[in-house]
C-alpha cells in the first residue's frame, strides 16, 4: 500500500542526551525506533542548520535504529554557533565518538546537501564502519559550488540574490562571502544577526522548486539562523578544511559499498551537474533523479525516494530496484 505522505508517522526518541567530544563542544544526540533495528546516521545539512524531529520520519521505525545529531555548533549542541575547533576532520572524528558510545559497529549513513558532504568524508575516511550510503542534493564543496550559490544562484533567483547582495555596501559586494563571514562572526548581535537573518532566509527562499514560506520562517529564526549562516561562512572562507575535489578523488573507498543517490532535477541550491559528476565517479551507486523538485529533502517526490531507498535497504540490503 503506498502511503499518501511518504513520511512515517511522528515518533518521539527512547534516549538521548550530550556527548562531550572535547573540552568545549557537548554534542546532541537521540535514537528512536527500535533499538535492536539496523542502525542509521541522519547527518543534517548547513552546516549549522541543526537535526528536527521530522527528520526521524524517513525509516521504518520497527526497523530501524535511528541516531540523529547535531554537530558542533548546531542545534541542541553547545556552545551554540561555536566555531572554535569546528572543522570537518572534527565532525568526522565526532561521528566516530558518538558510534563508539552507542556501541555500533556498522551503520547506515544517510546525508543531504552539506549533509552529504560529511557523510561522504566520513565514508571515505571509515568505509569499513558503513552498511552503505544514502546521499540527496549532492553537494561537493568545491569553489564553483561555493560561487553558485553566492551568485550564480541568480540565473534562477534574481529577486533573492539581489537581496542577499544588496544588504552588503557596494564597494564589498564582489566578495560577498568575506562581507558576510566578517559581520557573521562579529560578537556583537546587532552586526551578525541581520546578516544572518538575510543569508538563511536566501538560502531557504531557493531550496524548493514552489515556494515555501514555513520553511523560510523556520530557517529565519533567530537561533537556526545564526549558527546555519555563521558555520557555513566559516567552513565556506576555508575551503571546509579538505583539499580540493577531495571528495571525488577518494571516491574508491566507497566502492565496496551499496549507495543511492537521490537529486532533485531543479535544485537550484546544489544544481545537479555535482550529482551527475558523483555518480559518473561512482558508477556502482544508484542515481536517481526526481524530475519536479528542487532541493529539499522533503519535497513530495525526494521524500518519497528517500524513504523508498531506506524501505529497500533495511529488506535487502541494498539499493537496487
Amino acid at each position: 500500500m503506498v502511503r499518501p505522505n511518504p513520511l512515517y508517522p511522528p515518533l518521539t526518541p527512547y534516549a538521548s542526551g550530550h556527548l562531550a567530544v572535547d573540552a568545549l563542544h557537548h554534542i546532541y544526540w537521540e535514537t528512536s525506533g527500535n533499538p535492536d533495528g539496523i542502525p542509521v546516521l541522519f547527518v543534517h545539512g548547513g552546516p549549522g542548520s541543526g537535526t528536527s524531529p521530522t527528520q526521524r520520519r524517513f525509516f521504518d521505525p520497527a526497523r530501524y535504529r535511528i541516531v540523529l545529531f547535531d554537530q558542533r555548533g548546531s542545534g541542541q549542541s553547545v556552545p551554540h554557533g561555536e566555531l572554535s575547533d569546528n572543522t570537518t576532520p572534527h565532525l568526522v572524528a565526532d561521528m566516530e565518538a558518538l558510534r563508539h558510545a552507542l556501541g555500533i559497529g556498522q551503520w547506515l549513513v544517510f546525508g543531504g546537501s552539506w549533509g552529504s558532504t560529511l557523510a561522504l568524508a566520513y565514508a571515505e575516511a571509515h568505509p569499513d564502519r558503513c552498511l552503505g550510503l544514502v546521499l540527496r542534493g549532492i553537494f561537493l564543496c568545491r569553489r564553483s559550488e561555493i560561487d553558485w550559490f553566492l551568485y550564480g544562484i541568480r540565473a534562477f533567483f534574481p529577486e533573492a540574490q539581489r537581496r542577499l547582495a544588496d544588504f552588503i555596501p557596494a564597494d564589498e559586494r564582489h566578495d560577498l562571502l568575506t562581507a558576510y563571514h566578517r559581520r557573521l562572526v562579529d560578537p556583537d548581535p546587532r552586526i551578525h544577526q541581520p546578516a544572518a537573518y538575510e543569508w538563511a532566509t536566501f538560502e531557504a527562499s531557493c531550496s524548493t522548486l514552489l515556494p515555501n514560506r514555513e520553511l523560510v520562517a523556520a530557517f529565519g529564526s533567530d537561533r537556526t539562523a545564526l549558527s546555519l549562516s555563521r558555520i557555513e561562512a566559516h567552513y565556506f572562507v576555508h575551503n571546509i578544511f579538505l583539499p580540493e575535489n577531495s571528495l571525488l578523488d577518494n571516491i574508491d573507498a566507497l566502492r565496496p559499498l551499496p549507495g543511492v543517490i537521490v537529486q532533485g532535477r531543479y535544485d537550484a541550491v546544489c544544481p545537479i551537474v555535482s550529482a551527475d559528476e558523483l555518480a559518473r565517479a561512482w558508477p556502482e551507486a544508484r542515481y536517481v533523479i526526481v524530475p519536479d523538485a528542487g532541493h529539499s529533502a522533503f519535497e513530495p517526490g525526494i521524500a518519497r525516494e528517500l524513504v523508498a531507498a531506506c524501505d529497500r535497504f533495511a529488506a535487502t540490503g541494498g539499493f537496487a530496484p
